[in-house]
């Protein structure tokens, strides 16, 4: 039953009122305009009856009072007085009133102006639920297509726009990237769900110490960058480097992940390293491989990575040295998974081997169409794809994006059965661990041959 309150300094109108409508409605009455916000400061009615003339406090001045109040904004308000010029209806309906009804009032006009004004305060109500609804949709939308679904942190393209937005004015700053070290065991071992676990927990401990501002990201993979505004020193930087080696590294063993798991960091500054998204994320990588090749676990500046390049200008190694040197960096256990431009180098080495000896060699054209335009995140669909890929496919393997939708992988000593087998796997585990919308994968498979 809806409830109306009736403000009236005259009693016979309100018993007139009350017997007019309390067999339909729950009714409350108040004498004054005083005792009506008093009521109201604890009570939300469906509808408000308001004379306009009362002493102490005129219709007008509690209409005022009301429209100030958030809660009530939106309950209909009509104004009930024996006026009939059509001054006070203007100004009636300028103060907000949805309605006026003239006194002495006919119950019957009453009852039908109460039931026609609750009708469409009703659709109204309907309709604002109904953009409300809307407005999040689109707001959780754009949520989604920014934001890495299982961290919270921006994705790459985001990350980049709003980096390169603040290199437009900013005077100095510095990209950290972040890789964590054996990454894949927890997943092995632990399962990966609990690899979800830790990518959040790594998220986490990079919100904690993020300043407003800083650009927070998760790139792909266990592979994240933190953007900084401002001039930093190059002590500063070291030591939140070190700080989140540490405690990162601290949070992951206290949730019981006994794997020997510790990040690495590589550290490009702005202007002196690059100018943008792009360029000073290169550079960070090109420091964070340095430290993949001389043990893991710590940070590196690019600056002192291109000084390291002369110092081996510089000097003579034997052969046994160069080879351990260069192979401190191939500790995983998975697929190769390359940018396109590393990629090509190594197709093309492919290519030779296969055209002196023959091998069989297979390729796999991965392409997605995404189902719902709308609301898909093409960036989390190809992590997660990679991902399948990793962990389905050998150490001789290869793989890179193509583009946003599509994925190549060449398989080494692979027969055409096999390569379906493969195929088939990696889309068997993709649809294990993505719960993002619908997407369709085809894929054709093409023997490398010799020319």
């Amino acid at each position: 039953m809806k409830h109306l309150l009736i403000v009236d300094d005259d009693k016979t109108n309100l018993t007139m009122a009350r017997n007019a409508l309390s067999d339909v409605y729950r009714i409350t009455a108040v004498l004054s305009g005083d005792q009506a916000l008093r009521f109201l400061a604890s009570n939300i009615p469906d509808l408000i009856l308001l004379d306009i003339n009362m002493p102490d406090m005129d219709g007008y001045e509690v209409m005022t009072a009301i429209r100030k109040d958030v809660r009530l904004q939106y309950v209909p308000v009509i104004f009930l007085t024996a006026d009939t010029e059509p001054e006070t209806e203007c100004r009636c309906l300028e103060a907000g009133a949805v309605d006026f009804i003239t006194k002495p009032f006919t119950p019957l006009v009453m009852r039908s102006r109460i039931s026609r004004v609750l009708e469409l305060e009703e659709l109204r109500s309907s309709l604002r639920r109904k953009l409300d609804q809307k407005i999040q949709e689109v707001s959780d939308m754009r949520e989604r297509s920014s934001h890495d679904g299982l961290t919270g942190l921006l994705n790459r393209n985001t990350a980049s726009e709003k980096t390169d937005k603040i290199l437009e004015s900013a005077k100095s700053g510095a990209m950290l990237m972040m890789d964590m070290d054996n990454f894949k065991i927890i997943n092995d071992v632990y399962g990966h769900a609990a690899g979800d676990n830790v990518l959040r927990m790594f998220a986490g401990t990079m919100e904690d110490y993020a300043s407003d501002g800083d650009i927070l990201c998760r790139l792909g993979g266990d592979e994240f960058i933190m953007f900084i505004e401002g001039d930093k020193t190059k002590e500063e930087l070291g030591k939140l480097a070190g700080n989140l080696i540490k405690d990162i590294t601290a949070r992951i063993l206290n949730a019981g992940y006994s794997t020997g798991t510790t990040v690495s960091v590589g550290i490009s500054r702005y202007p002196a390293d690059g100018d943008s998204f792009l360029s000073l994320s290169s550079a960070a990588d090109k420091a964070l491989y340095f430290v993949k090749q001389k043990g893991k676990g710590a940070y590196h500046f690019y600056r002192e990575e291109k000084a390291d390049e002369k110092k081996r200008e510089e000097s003579l190694v034997d052969i046994r040295y160069l080879k351990d040197y260069l192979a401190r960096s191939d500790a995983n256990n998975g697929s190769y998974i390359l940018n396109l431009e590393s990629f090509n180098h190594v197709y093309n080495f492919i290519r030779r081997v296969v055209e002196r000896t023959d091998s069989e060699v297979h390729t796999i054209l991965f392409t997605f169409s995404y189902v719902v335009t709308e609301a898909y995140d093409s960036e989390n669909v190809l992590e997660v794809f990679e991902k399948a890929i990793f962990t389905s496919l050998r150490r001789v393997d290869v793989s890179t994006r193509y583009s946003g939708r599509q994925i190549l992988v060449v398989l080494m000593n692979a027969s055409e059965k096999n390569s379906v087998s493969i195929a088939e796997r990696i889309m068997g585990s993709f649809h294990d661990i993505y719960t993002g919308p619908e997407v369709d994968i085809r894929y054709e498979i093409e023997r490398l041959e010799r020319k």
